[in-house]
């Protein structure tokens, strides 16, 4: 007994090897490539699941992008089946070659054209079917203005094979409209109005193999079997109607389909058996309806299916034995769906599967023996890297050490400028606090690619879902309305001591302090709500790899949503329309002074200068934050937004006034070049009395005072202006007053 069961074990665990390995070692052509590689042909040498069909020859022998176009389902069904007259036929179907053959179907009316057997009426504005031959055997009646189809209008034409009759107005259609069709092949009604089959409309076309009804208002279809009168009918396309439901009875019989397309239908529900009549289906196109779930076993009986397209449904959940009935499948479209509980073992057993399209490009992880996988990247982040682009790699970089060195350059030099407003200088550093926190995020994203450089696929669900990511988020997010508020704030002052001189009160440090503790708690609250519960924001911050919340998915939460709304569109737009509002009336204030000065010349020279530094002010904020409110926006409309795009204003366009907000509130101002100016000359001075003995340095004969009143500044260190006009002296005030502040 002890030996039979060490026996058993060890024949169990031979068998897990064997399993595990064989697992491990599959091919795409019969080679011994591991798991997720596949090979280059005939030769030794294997590549890596994204490196094929990227567009790049990376094999040497263009075997990585040889045989990547999918031509599985309706495509290979046509040349299949089609192939004798393929590129004849898809040439005479809307026009006919130069050399037409004699008409052979006697009188024809003079707006149709004849070309043997063949009636072509297209366009010609018609209202009604006309009479001709009833030996012909292909009629075209497209682009006309039949609205109905009255009972026998085909009857006598009892030898047409090909009837098309799309893109007029058609919205009904009389039981007996197509009684006499014995020998109809093709039947084309797309582009139509039709808004409902009656039961025995295809009574007589028992040789129909083709028929088309896409774009038309269908809610239902008969209640009897819709094969039931057509067993040869091979091609079904009911693309774009208004189908709620399909019944188990719907398939019924259609035995010999192989193409069905009911794609852009309102279809919410499925029955377990609706499609088990469908045993030679090739192709099964139900994308962009409303179906939440599937039943287990809906695809049990569909033992020839090629191609299977699922995309762009509400499904919740997918079974994870859903496709494991597919062993012939080769193309699987899961476009659009989140998959919260995907895992290999669901796409393990799809053996032939050679395409596969996912939502994210994180999901082909989980289906490595699958040689194309797509998207290969979201515009952001890639199979290697977690920033796709050499250019962003490199960009993420050289915008994180300016944006850091710059503000760190500015909180370090501050204290030495001089001036008798220490409040303002307080405000400034704050401001550089909060830029700076963007080149760390930066930064942290630069660290983060190059620790994934190369693998980044087997680590993005995990990094998206890490508290890393999630700190990352809020450090972006904070830095961002911290220097959005302090911009505002910064700019108010600006507003009010200028267009308001005599109602600017006198600030107090307490007042300044409070108002910059306030918007840094805000700044906190703002970015970290999101993390406090996830059930109703869900992943807030982990959406793509650079852990940015733009958030320009209709699938996100509602939640995740309506705050991003709110922040992006509410708050920073608010904002941005004060700072624009604030500097226009400033300009417009000192410009409505000069012009009632009496020295007018000399102020217009200064108003160029002050223009030019409100220019550059307002089309950095205009430069940064626009695109964001036009992708929040368009994100509103439900447009589809690449994901290259977000990377550009993550990377390239959101820190433009972080990094350059140092050079605008300090570093061009006439308090610092005044104050680089002094240390200079100092420098020079040392220099050129090196060895004569000390000698007392430069110092500059006033002190700049940044925001305040001029009023404020001591009388010891102000002269007398001395004015004729009282127009004049407002103007000299006001311009005064704002040269200090920029």
């Amino acid at each position: 007994m002890t030996s039979d069961y060490c026996f058993y074990i060890f024949l169990l665990i031979g068998t897990k090897v064997i399993c595990d390995s064989l697992e491990d070692h599959v091919s795409g052509g019969g080679g011994t490539c591991p798991l997720g590689y596949f090979p280059c042909g005939n030769i030794t040498k294997c590549l890596p699941q994204q490196l094929h069909c990227n567009g790049e020859d990376d094999c040497g022998n263009h075997a990585d992008e040889d045989n990547c176009e999918d031509n599985n389902g309706w495509s290979l069904q046509f040349d299949k089946h089609y192939a004798k007259d393929k590129y004849n036929k898809m040439k005479s179907l809307y026009a006919f070659q130069t050399k037409t053959p004699e008409c052979l179907a006697g009188a024809v009316p003079a707006e149709c054209v004849c070309q043997g057997l063949e009636i072509f009426c297209d366009a010609v504005k018609l209202r009604a079917v006309p009479s001709v031959s009833s030996n012909i055997t292909m009629m075209s009646l497209q682009r006309n203005l039949l609205r109905k189809l009255s009972a026998d209008v085909f009857k006598k034409y009892q030898d047409l094979k090909n009837l098309y009759l799309q893109n007029n107005k058609i919205r009904a259609v009389s039981k007996h409209a197509f009684k006499g069709l014995y020998n109809l092949t093709k039947l084309y009604l797309s582009n139509n109005k039709l808004t409902n089959l009656k039961p025995g409309v295809f009574e007589d076309l028992h040789k129909l193999e083709w028929l088309e009804m896409m774009n038309n208002s269908l809610a239902r279809l008969p209640d009897k079997p819709l094969c039931q009168y057509m067993p040869r009918l091979n091609w079904l396309d009911l693309e774009g109607n208004h189908i709620h439901h399909l019944r188990n009875i719907t398939f019924f019989s259609c035995n010999t389909l192989t193409v069905l397309v009911m794609r852009r239908n309102k279809i919410s529900s499925l029955n377990e058996n609706s499609f088990s009549s469908l045993q030679m289906l090739d192709e099964l196109d139900l994308a962009s309806n409303k179906i939440e779930s599937l039943p287990p076993y809906i695809f049990k009986d569909l033992k020839e299916l090629s191609q299977l397209n699922l995309s762009y449904n509400p499904i919740k959940k997918i079974q994870i034995d859903q496709f494991d009935f597919l062993t012939k499948l080769k193309s699987l479209s899961l476009e659009g769906i989140d998959i919260a509980n995907i895992q290999r073992r669901m796409f393990r057993p799809l053996r032939n599967l050679s395409h596969i399209y996912f939502k994210k490009f994180q999901y082909c992880g989980y289906a490595p023996h699958v040689r194309s996988c797509k998207p290969n990247t979201d515009g952001i982040s890639s199979l290697e890297n977690l920033l796709a682009s050499i250019i962003q790699r490199v960009f993420v970089w050289v915008v994180s050490a300016i944006t850091c060195f710059g503000n760190i350059f500015v909180i370090c030099m501050r204290p030495y400028i001089r001036s008798e407003n220490k409040l303002h200088a307080i405000s400034i550093m704050s401001l550089c606090c909060a830029d700076c926190l963007m080149g760390i995020y930066l930064f942290v994203i630069g660290a983060f690619d190059l620790k994934y450089r190369g693998e980044y696929n087997k680590h993005a669900q995990l990094w998206m879902d890490s508290i890393h990511c999630q700190l990352v988020g809020s450090l972006a997010i904070l830095s961002t309305e911290v220097s959005v508020l302090l911009l505002t704030y910064l700019t108010l002052e600006k507003y009010i001591c200028i267009v308001y001189p005599f109602r600017c009160l006198k600030p107090r440090k307490c007042r300044t302090i409070s108002i910059l503790v306030l918007i840094w708690i805000i700044g906190f609250v703002v970015a970290f709500i999101p993390l406090s519960n996830k059930e109703f924001f869900r992943n807030y911050y982990g959406t793509n790899g650079v852990c940015f919340p733009l958030h320009s998915e209709q699938s996100e939460s509602t939640g995740s949503q309506i705050y991003s709304v709110v922040i992006f569109l509410g708050v920073n737009l608010a904002a941005f329309i004060i700072i624009v509002f604030s500097y226009g009336s400033m300009f417009y204030s000192v410009h409505q002074t000069a012009i009632m000065a009496t020295e007018i010349r000399n102020h217009i020279k200064k108003e160029m200068t002050l223009a030019k530094r409100f220019f550059f002010i307002v089309f950095t904020d205009a430069l940064c934050w626009i695109p964001i409110f036009i992708l929040k926006l368009l994100s509103l409309l439900q447009v589809e937004i690449p994901g290259t795009i977000t990377s550009w204003v993550v990377i390239f366009i959101l820190p433009i006034n972080s990094a350059l907000n140092p050079l605008l509130y300090t570093l061009t101002t006439r308090p610092f070049k005044e104050m680089i100016h002094q240390v200079w000359y100092n420098y020079r001075q040392r220099r050129s009395k090196r060895g004569k003995g000390s000698q007392k340095t430069y110092g500059p004969s006033f002190i700049w005072v940044e925001m305040w009143p001029v009023h404020e500044i001591t009388p010891k260190l102000t002269k007398p202006v001395l004015c004729t006009d009282s127009s004049d002296a407002s103007v000299t005030t006001q311009s005064t007053r704002l040269n200090l502040y920029m």
